[in-house]
């Protein structure tokens, strides 16, 4: 019988900031602009964390019954482990994403912005399609490309124009630094994986680009976000405050380059995670200031 510890795990909570952060950058760019609202911005971080609790159970379900997730290390997985049936985990994560599209539905009716419906369900099937499906883009390599377009610019650039109706250049950098960052995570986690998923044939672009220059990637994917936040200054001042986490992306990124693998990985992929909180919080403040 699994229990409601399990089902918590199994939404990877350390994944969840990858949500949270596009939305305070697309809210302080709304502000930058005098036009954020906080209505819609909650309805937008509703929208994107029941997104990334679906991707999470549907990557559970698909990757489990696949066989992939096997032998693995990290966050326990409720479909391989048969803590729940898999069913049960598709029906979790079908009904994550009737959640965000309601939410979505409602947000689109405050803003007026009916056209962002495709772009709602067009993000819905990349999140099932990551690893759902007959061809899944996830086992292609291509996992960064739909993370960085919808975790990114999509999330970001979606949540300022619901709000603002318009987009500023610092909405567009700071969709970009949000883009790289949750990239990093997904990088982060598969370079973790790259033995079980190089086994299975899952060739992710860690298990394409291989250990050492997955680990480089990692670690510009950390460090050239911040540098980008503190080009956003030139529109906003206080946005010089995301050049503190300089510092703890120094720091995660020497832990990979010098070889911190397996379980070693598992505090980096939540130092990810928060470094990409903090990065949203810092600039989206700044953008706001």
């Amino acid at each position: 019988m699994n229990t409601p510890q399990e089902w918590v795990a199994g939404a990877r909570p350390r994944t969840l900031p990858a949500a949270a952060a596009p939305v305070l950058v697309g809210t302080g760019a709304a502000a930058q602009l005098d036009a954020s609202h906080l209505g819609r911005a909650l309805l937008a971080l509703g929208v994107a964390l029941a997104l990334q609790v679906g991707v999470n159970y549907a990557n559970d379900y698909s990757d489990g019954i696949r066989g992939t997730d096997l032998d693995r290390v990290g966050p326990m997985r409720l479909t391989a482990s048969g803590a729940a049936r898999p069913s049960d985990v598709r029906n979790a994560a079908f009904l994550a994403f009737g959640v965000a599209a309601v939410l979505g539905l409602w947000l689109v009716a405050a803003s007026g912005t009916w056209w962002l419906l495709a772009v709602g369900a067009l993000a819905i099937l990349a999140a099932w399609g990551y690893t759902g499906g007959r061809t899944p883009y996830g086992y292609l390599g291509l996992g960064e490309v739909g993370v960085f377009t919808f975790f990114g610019l999509v999330a970001v650039l979606g949540t300022t124009y619901t709000q603002a109706g318009r987009l500023s250049w610092v909405a567009w950098v700071g969709a970009v630094a949000v883009g790289l960052l949750a990239c990093a995570l997904l990088m982060v986690n598969n370079l973790r994986d790259i033995p079980t998923d190089a086994l299975v044939g899952k060739r992710t672009l860690a298990v394409r680009l291989g250990d050492r220059r997955a680990r480089w990637a990692y670690a510009a994917l950390v460090v050239v976000p911040v540098l980008l936040g503190i080009v956003c200054a030139f529109a906003a001042p206080w946005a010089l405050m995301v050049s503190v986490l300089l510092a703890p992306a120094g720091v995660l990124a020497v832990v990979v380059l010098l070889g911190a693998r397996g379980r070693a990985l598992v505090p980096v992929l939540a130092g990810t995670g928060l470094l990409e909180l903090a990065f949203g919080v810092l600039l989206g403040l700044g953008l706001a200031l």
